[in-house]
C-alpha cells in the first residue's frame, strides 16, 4: 500500500472529504466517456452512483465505529452491488433490428458503484487504479474489439427488402460465393405495405472475405432497401 494514504485510512473529516471528492472525480471521469458517446447513463449518472456507493461504505463504517452498532459493515455495500443491477438493466435495450445496446454502459455503472465502495472504504489505491483500467478498456480496447469483429469469420446482417424475389437472389448469391448460412430469420411486412420486410442472416465467411464488399454486393441486388451489420 502507498504510504501517502496511511494518515487517511481513519474516518475523519479530511478523509471523508477526500473519499467523496475522489468518488466524484472517478465517477465523472468514467461517465464523461459515456457522455461523449451519447449513452443513456452519462456524466452525472456515474457521479451520483459512485458518490452514493462511497457514502454507503462511509455510513457503514460510521455506524460501526462511532454509533456502536456492531454489525456486518459489508451488509450495506452488498445491497449496493445487488441493487445497481436495476439501474444497469434500464440502460440495456434491444433494437428493432435485434441488436443489444447498452451492455457496456451497464457494466460501467456497476464498476462505478464498486469503485465508490472501494473509495468509501479508504482503499484509495484500488479505486484509482481501477478507474484508470476502466478508462483504458472503454477508450482503447474498443478499437481492438472493432478490429476483431472486422476479421471475424461470422457476420450477422440485417437486410430490409421490398419483395421476396430478392431473397431468392440473395440465397443464390450466397451459394455461388460459398458463404454458409448458419441462421436465417425473415419477418414479412404487414398488409398495409407501409413497412419493408426484413431478413436477418448469420453467415460463415470464407477466409479473406471483405465484409464491406459483401454488403455492397447485397445492396446492389434489386429489391434490397438497406443492409446493416448487427
Amino acid at each position: 500500500m502507498l504510504s501517502i494514504f496511511d494518515g487517511l485510512r481513519e474516518v475523519t473529516l479530511l478523509s471523508v472529504s477526500l473519499r467523496l471528492l475522489l468518488a466524484v472525480i472517478c465517477g465523472g471521469v468514467i461517465g464523461i466517456e459515456r457522455e461523449f458517446k451519447r449513452r443513456p447513463a452519462g456524466f452525472r449518472t456515474h457521479i451520483l452512483i459512485c458518490l452514493g456507493a462511497a457514502m454507503t461504505t462511509l455510513t457503514s463504517q460510521y455506524l460501526y465505529l462511532y454509533m456502536g452498532q456492531y454489525t456486518d459493515m459489508a451488509r450495506l455495500g452488498a445491497q449496493v452491488v445487488a441493487g445497481i443491477g436495476f439501474i444497469g438493466a434500464g440502460t440495456i435495450i434491444v433494437t428493432r433490428r435485434q441488436r443489444v445496446k447498452g451492455l457496456t454502459t451497464a457494466a460501467g455503472l456497476w464498476a462505478a458503484a464498486i469503485i465508490g465502495l472501494t473509495l468509501g472504504g479508504g482503499f484509495y489505491e484500488g479505486g484509482l487504479f481501477a478507474t484508470v483500467l476502466i478508462l483504458v478498456a472503454e477508450l482503447f480496447f474498443s478499437r481492438l474489439e472493432y478490429r476483431m469483429l472486422k476479421n471475424s469469420p461470422e457476420v450477422n446482417l440485417y437486410i430490409e427488402h421490398t419483395d421476396k424475389a430478392c431473397i431468392e437472389v440473395m440465397l443464390r448469391f450466397f451459394r455461388e460465393t460459398d458463404l454458409k448460412i448458419l441462421n436465417m430469420g425473415i419477418i414479412r411486412s404487414d398488409r398495409s405495405e407501409k413497412h419493408n420486410a426484413c431478413a436477418i442472416f448469420t453467415l460463415r465467411l470464407k477466409k479473406g472475405t471483405n465484409q464491406e464488399e459483401l454488403m455492397d454486393h447485397i445492396r446492389a441486388i434489386a429489391g434490397v432497401v438497406s443492409v446493416r451489420q448487427l
